[in-house]
């Protein structure tokens, strides 16, 4: 699977949540089916994260940045959630 291309095509014709306060609200609201956070957010982001049962946390292998660009944005992404994948095979990160 490619990460990247997976994660474009999630975007395009599914549900994906942008940016910490939004996928922390998604995850609370119990719609977030993977959390994909980049190498470096900030770890008291990843504290919270780690109390929240049951949710699948991938992390991308590059900066903030680079998960930016990965989702074709302009701007720096430090976190996200897959609402819906739409026609992405994302989720089978859960099962890697």
């Amino acid at each position: 699977m490619d990460f990247n291309a997976s994660l474009r095509r999630a975007i395009k014709t599914g549900n994906v949540i942008l940016g910490q306060d939004k996928t922390q609200k998604c995850i609370q609201e119990g719609k977030a089916q993977i959390v994909v956070i980049a190498a470096n957010c900030p770890e008291k982001f990843r504290t919270q994260l780690k109390s929240y049962e049951n949710i699948f946390i991938h992390t991308f292998e590059g900066s903030s940045v680079a998960l930016g660009k990965a989702c074709g944005k302009p701007f720096m992404v430090s976190t996200l959630a897959v609402v819906n994948p739409g026609e992405s095979d994302i989720l089978s990160l859960k099962r890697a």
